[in-house]
């Protein structure tokens, strides 16, 4: 069984800097110069790239239509959540007044 390397986060953001940056160079030879696995730097990479979108409130791009429908009723209901508990901490803080008169 193969052993799984651990790399700290900074040497993974470097390098996926480094892919960015570098635009005459191939990932294999960035790979190669940093002396790790193609695939590993891929996948940092295609993380990095995940973490944007989210960020960017993009993250929908790689979804299926059942996730994407699924998120818009749970934003609904978030929504109307929100909105009962408004209505909720109103109806506290006026009752809360009545009973101290």
């Amino acid at each position: 069984m193969a052993r799984r390397k651990s790399y700290l986060e900074e040497f993974k953001r470097d390098a996926v800097d480094l892919v960015r940056s570098s635009k005459d160079r191939t990932l294999t030879d960035i790979a190669h110069s940093l002396g790790i696995h193609l695939e590993t730097l891929r996948n940092w990479v295609r993380d990095d790239e995940a973490r944007v979108r989210a960020a960017d409130g993009g993250g929908e791009a790689g979804m299926t239509p059942d996730e994407k429908e699924e998120l818009k009723r749970l934003r609904r209901e978030n929504a109307r959540l929100k909105e009962d508990n408004e209505i909720l901490r109103k109806a506290a803080a006026y009752f809360a007044r009545e009973t101290t008169r």
